[in-house]
């Protein structure tokens, strides 16, 4: 399988790892993020933080709208998880984003 956007997923994993590799694990999500925000500043990756993204049900924008930890690059999303697997839910998740933005 082919990876889109190979060169900047690399360097977002690269600022995971920065972190990973400094923090561990154990700490809550906003610790890791206010982190990963300190490390794409610092090496000067684009990024927008808590993005908000509205949602169409049936061409009617509901009144809750959800927020992407990171868009990266201005097309990456990038959800941070504090745990120790990827649950079933998050996946889910991440897919119901994707079909948000496609609609866009």
């Amino acid at each position: 399988m082919e990876l889109i956007l190979k060169k900047e997923a690399y360097s977002i994993i690269g600022v995971c790892m920065e972190v990973h590799n400094n923090l561990g694990s154990g700490f809550l999500e906003i610790v890791y993020k206010d982190a990963l925000e300190l490390e794409f500043f610092r090496v000067g990756i684009f990024y927008e933080r808590e993005k908000e993204y509205s949602v169409n049900y049936k061409d009617v924008l509901l009144p809750h709208n959800f927020y992407a930890d990171f868009v990266v690059y201005d097309e990456i999303i990038l959800e941070v998880k504090s745990k120790s697997g990827i649950a079933d839910e998050d996946t889910a998740r991440a897919i119901n984003y994707l079909k948000c933005l496609a609609k866009d």
